[in-house]
């Protein structure tokens, strides 16, 4: 089974702005995805100001 990672869809990150792509885990609610990662979404609303 060939995997087809190229097809997946991508975002950028609010916090950090790194492209990420989708994950399984975020399948039901891939549209309220904002952050690549734990630590972005954590940083940002410790900053309050970052884009």
């Amino acid at each position: 089974m060939a995997h087809t990672k190229p097809a997946l869809p991508h975002k950028c990150c609010a916090a950090c702005g790194r492209p990420f792509a989708w994950r399984r885990k975020w399948a039901r609610d891939w549209d309220a995805v904002r952050y690549c990662s734990e630590r972005c979404r954590r940083q940002r609303t410790v900053a309050g100001v970052r884009p």
